[in-house]
């Protein structure tokens, strides 16, 4: 850290909100009859929500992997461009999967893209929050993941 002044309130704060939209992950669910729906129409064949499980199930298995390495590439290139970053790839993720016309694309949109940026983002979240409490590294870690999962109740209800 440089010598800039810093509030960490305000840090923390930040984190948060960019878990929530993180969170929004969760709201899968919300889109997958629907998204069953469009697809069945395009393709002629009849798929349900739990035919698209296999595209949360691999945005949840992808994350990981750039759980693991982001930390070392939040620390090589510090939190605005590793959150920027993964927040381009889980957005253009969205983005790509809003145009899906195949499960393949909504597994490499959603899933692959999706999931890659949601890891390299939440990684850098929580070490950025931890950092600035180093009095309170528990508190702060523990209040950067619970925006990720509160997402889950207070996102459903806005999509849908």
């Amino acid at each position: 850290m440089n010598n800039k002044k810093f509030n960490r309130n305000v840090i923390l704060t930040a984190c948060c909100f960019i878990n929530m939209c993180l969170g929004s992950l969760y709201t899968w669910s919300v889109f997958a009859q629907a998204e069953a729906e469009y697809l069945s129409g395009i393709l002629g064949v009849k798929l349900t929500s739990a035919d698209l499980s296999i595209v949360y199930t691999i945005a949840n298995f992808i994350s990981p992997l750039t759980m693991i390495t982001g930390g070392r590439i939040n620390d090589l290139l510090g939190p605005k461009i590793v959150i920027f970053i993964g927040g381009l790839m889980f957005g253009g993720g969205l983005i790509i999967s809003g145009f899906a016309k195949s499960v393949m694309m909504l597994v490499l949109g959603f899933g692959i893209i999706g999931g890659l940026g949601l890891g390299m983002a939440y990684v850098s979240t929580i070490s950025t929050s931890v950092k600035f409490f180093p009095d309170k590294r528990g508190l702060a870690g523990g209040i950067t993941t619970a925006a990720y999962g509160l997402s889950s109740v207070i996102l459903p209800p806005i999509a849908s």
